[in-house]
């Protein structure tokens, strides 16, 4: 009995103090046999070779000396950028960036667009977005930079960043010395999806470029930096220093000038599932996998599986620790029992594998049924649900099993995560944050309303996953933020100011989504939570309204229902409604009516305005009814509004009458906001009568307490309890 406890135990002392000792066969493999592994200083695993054989297509790398007794270096293709060093485990290469100049208004360049190719990327290279920034240096200038479009005929460059540096004389040190911030220099963020060229638009302003110090050169600059070292102060200030130096050279690449930049790289444009089906697949190493590439919209990588490390790319690449097993007395029967225990250690694992597998199936199988039925008695058509069904497996593959870095943001109904689909769709996915009945009744409840709803400003649904205890939506990805965020951030080069028409013609989207759910569709829905953070953003600025998890149906023969509990967001409530739980259209278009101004205010609707504790509906109201409207108005309202932001106001204020009845319909806001705007409706067809026969008031500010009040809004005949009502909706 002793016997068998202690030949285990030395059996076991053996191997932990071997678990320490690496063979020298086991020293990382970064290149095919054969072939040279360094360029210089710089390491040159494979794919990347500099000879035949040594390489993969596309990755050929250039080993020379740029200069006479200077070290080798490393550069891409026979003429591509110098390459800095190549990271396997990110499947990224830092190279020497090139820096774009440009003369200031000549013909080539005023007004026109000019092509930019960032490094001369082969088809499976692109900027890094997640790595680098786009920096423009100069004066006097606004440049757009926009997408070409993948083949001719696709449509117009899709313009994903805008800037404008400007040089005023009064911060001349900060033009020397200060961070790329809009002073002589301005950054633009890489798009998402893989960017391998790009086309810069200048417009040249003649009275700002020509009035600069002697010093600062009359041109343009652009280049792709890597962001984490451009953060780096001392990086940034040479930088500037040279390119705003009038000796500068406007002809060629600034190629005194060391700028690094990342480049996203993958083996081809296939996916894993066809590339598994290829003679030139690439993932060399036995203890490898593929990867679908999250970086750009196609291809692949291969890594190392978990456990293992190295280069995923070569035979023997990935490898683990591989214990030295000293000969003795002890071997043969260490052996034996060594193998004993590792099949017991391995049954043990492939045992608990199969259960924990066996078991995640029959959870995800209860969890489908109790909510297929749930949501199928919902769905218009049994066929559209069928359809819209997504498995766990492939949503989980799709966020990196919801890795928190994928995370866009959070609601009042759930967590809200980038995914990139099998197909390359790119999509964003909801997922309940808590687990109670009420969260999983919303996500049933947006499905139901979703799944019924077309209208292109309005969130595209396209499916949902009933394998989790709450349901996971998968909806259209809109990329550009959400109104709120618009609105209330201060002006940077890489977000400008919302303009007025942008904000009029939000405001008029937002109208048409709301009148079409509450009048066009089958069933009357009611919103629930109109608010600025719910309004999404897509490219081009066109809005999106979206979360519909406290959304409520209403059928065409009742006006108004009434509610167990109150949703919404505070600021944004109808005061009827918090009060008597009496939900109609009318609550939507109050909460609309706060959304107006707060796009007239660019102020939040629960910031305090007085010391008093007056927020901010009170004093939009009151300062309308002592002519006085222009304090509280967002200054580039007045500066570009002109007469429509007074027609808007008095939108605002008839949306905010405390009787719901006495609100206008989305559908007569529509129309109104269309007349403004001088624009028609395909649905819509506007008569005099709906226009001027409705009951919006018109509003010139400063006739408060002139003429007949009966019909003006600024009229202050309210019962005592309609003032208690009003007041005591805002915050104290």
């Amino acid at each position: 009995m002793h016997f068998f406890l202690v030949v285990p135990m030395v059996l076991l002392m053996h191997l932990g103090a071997a678990a320490t000792t690496f063979s020298s066969a086991a020293a990382d493999d970064i290149a095919l046999d054969g072939c040279e592994s360094k360029c210089g200083d710089v390491d040159v695993p494979y794919p990347f070779g500099a000879s035949n054989g040594c390489h993969r297509t596309g990755f050929k790398v250039t080993c020379h000396r740029a200069a006479a007794q200077q070290p080798k270096k490393p550069f891409l293709w026979p003429n591509g950028p110098e390459v800095l060093s190549v990271n396997i485990r990110n499947s990224t290469a830092r190279v020497r960036g090139t820096v774009w100049s440009f003369a200031v208004g000549t013909s080539t360049t005023n007004g026109t667009e000019i092509h930019v190719l960032p490094v001369n990327l082969q088809s499976t290279f692109a900027l890094s977005a997640a790595r680098n920034s786009l920096v423009v240096v100069g004066c006097g200038f606004h440049v757009a930079l926009a997408r070409p479009a993948a083949r001719e005929g696709d449509g117009d460059d899709v313009t994903f960043g805008t800037c404008a540096p400007l040089c005023p004389g009064a911060k001349q040190r900060k033009l020397r010395h200060g961070p790329c911030d809009g002073v002589g220099c301005c950054e633009v963020p890489v798009p998402a999806v893989g960017l391998a060229s790009f086309r810069v638009r200048f417009a040249w302003v003649a009275e700002n470029a020509t009035a600069r110090p002697g010093w600062v050169a009359p041109g343009a600059s652009v280049f792709a930096v890597e962001r984490e070292w451009w953060r780096d102060r001392e990086n940034v200030v040479p930088i500037k220093l040279s390119l705003l130096s009038s000796s500068s050279s406007f002809a060629g690449n600034a190629s005194g000038l060391a700028i690094p930049s990342v480049l996203d790289w993958t083996l081809s444009n296939s996916s894993c599932a066809a590339a598994k089906r290829s003679s030139d697949f690439g993932c060399g190493s036995r203890n490898s996998e593929c990867v679908d590439s999250v970086s750009s919209a196609y291809g692949y990588v291969c890594r190392c599986s978990d456990g293992y490390d190295g280069n995923p790319y070569v035979p023997r690449g990935c490898r683990g620790p591989r214990m030295n097993i000293p000969a003795g007395v002890y071997f043969a029967m260490g052996v034996g029992i060594g193998m004993f225990l590792l099949l017991l250690v391995v049954a043990a694992i492939f045992g608990a594998k199969r259960l924990k597998v066996r078991k995640a199936r029959k959870t995800r199988e209860h969890f489908f049924k109790q909510n297929r039925g749930l949501l199928l008695q919902q769905l218009v058509d049994k066929d559209i649900a069928e359809r819209m069904i997504f498995s766990l497996e492939e949503l989980e593959k799709a966020t990196n099993k919801f890795d928190p870095a994928r995370i866009l943001g959070g609601g009042g109904h759930g967590t809200v995560y980038k995914g990139i689909l099998s197909n390359q769709r790119v999509v964003a996915i909801k997922k309940s944050t808590f687990v109670v009945q009420r969260e999983i009744d919303g996500f049933v409840n947006e499905v139901a309303i979703l799944s019924q709803i077309n209208h292109r400003n309005v969130v595209k649904l396209y499916g949902c996953c009933l394998e989790t205890e709450v349901p996971l939506l998968v909806y259209e990805f809109i990329p550009n933020g959400t109104l709120y965020e618009h609105l209330h951030v201060e002006s940077t080069q890489s977000r400008p100011l919302l303009p007025w028409k942008d904000r009029l013609r939000i405001a008029t989207e937002v109208a048409s989504s709301l009148a079409y759910l509450h009048s066009a569709a089958s069933t009357s829905v009611v919103h629930r939570d109109i608010k600025t953070a719910n309004i999404l953003l897509d490219d081009h600025l066109t809005a999106k309204v979206s979360d519909f998890g406290a959304s409520r149906g209403i059928s065409i023969d009742q006006s108004s229902v009434t509610t167990p509990s109150i949703q919404g967001t505070y600021g944004y409530l109808d005061p009827e409604y918090f009060y008597m739980r009496r939900l109609t259209d009318k609550s939507d278009v109050y909460s609309y009516g706060v959304m107006l101004v707060e796009l007239l205010t660019r102020k939040k609707p629960t910031m305090l305005m007085s010391s008093e504790g007056v927020g901010l509906v009170a004093h939009f109201i009151l300062s309308l009814n002592q002519g006085q409207l222009n304090e509280v108005l967002d200054e580039l309202v007045i500066e570009e509004g002109e007469e429509e932001a007074e027609e808007v106001v008095a939108i605002a204020a008839m949306c905010l009458k405390l009787k719901g009845e006495d609100r206008p319909t989305m559908r007569n806001v529509e129309m109104r906001l269309h007349a403004l705007r001088g624009t028609e409706s395909n649905n819509i067809s506007i008569t005099e009568e709906e226009l001027t026969g409705s009951n919006i008031p018109t509003f010139k500010e400063g006739n408060a307490g002139a003429g007949d009040k009966t019909d003006n809004y600024t009229s202050r005949h309210y019962s005592l309890e309609e003032e208690f009502l009003f007041s005591a909706s805002f915050q104290r």
